[in-house]
């Protein structure tokens, strides 16, 4: 773990290919996003997932971009300002520091930033703290293969792992599905204690 992405390389997170094996609605859809949902898309990088997720949740829905990035969240903002898009608000984050009022967000959104983290652990806690109870997650990672794309395979975490981080945190519903044949999902819920 610690492979952390190249801000200079930002404008590939969203070319072509990309999008062939990654296609983002879908893959939220796939992931339980749903209309009304607060969705906070952790570590949003130029918003791949930002956009599309504002079209999911809706009007009566909100999208937290958050990143600990300036620069990939000028470029969230720009665009979000070009479009005129009202449901969407950016956060800088830290790493497990995710400046949002704990218990208020429905759905926590990961892409591909588990396997960056020194520590993992202390990241999904501070997600548990922001989600509302019975809220949910999803994290979106690179499967455990050589797949030609992505980080080394040995800064990538397996399915299993996963699930046993939120295991470890006593989260229940814990479901792991294929996304097309380079990713997988985790997904899970938090209790309502």
């Amino acid at each position: 773990m610690g492979h952390k992405f190249d801000v200079t390389k930002r404008r590939k997170l969203n070319s072509e290919e990309r999008r062939r094996i990654l296609p983002p609605i879908e893959t939220l859809k796939k992931m339980g996003l749903l209309e009304g949902d607060i969705i906070a898309d952790i570590g949003c990088g130029i918003g791949y997932f930002t956009f599309p997720a504002s079209g999911i949740v809706g009007p009566k829905g909100l999208v937290y971009a958050m990143d600990i990035s300036p620069e990939m969240l000028v470029d969230v903002e720009k665009k979000v300002s070009e479009q005129g898009i009202l449901n969407i608000r950016t956060i800088q984050t830290e790493e497990n520091d995710f400046k949002v009022t704990e218990e208020t967000v429905t759905y926590a959104f990961i892409s591909n930033v588990l396997h960056e983290l020194m520590n993992p652990a202390g990241f999904l806690q501070e997600i548990k703290r922001l989600l509302s109870p019975n809220g949910r997650v999803g994290v979106l990672e690179w499967r455990k293969a050589e797949t030609g794309y992505g980080p080394p395979v040995d800064h990538r975490l397996d399915i299993k792992e996963v699930k046993q981080m939120f295991e470890d945190l006593e989260f229940k519903n814990i479901q792991g599905i294929e996304i097309g044949e380079h990713f997988y999902s985790v997904t899970a819920q938090k209790n309502a204690d």
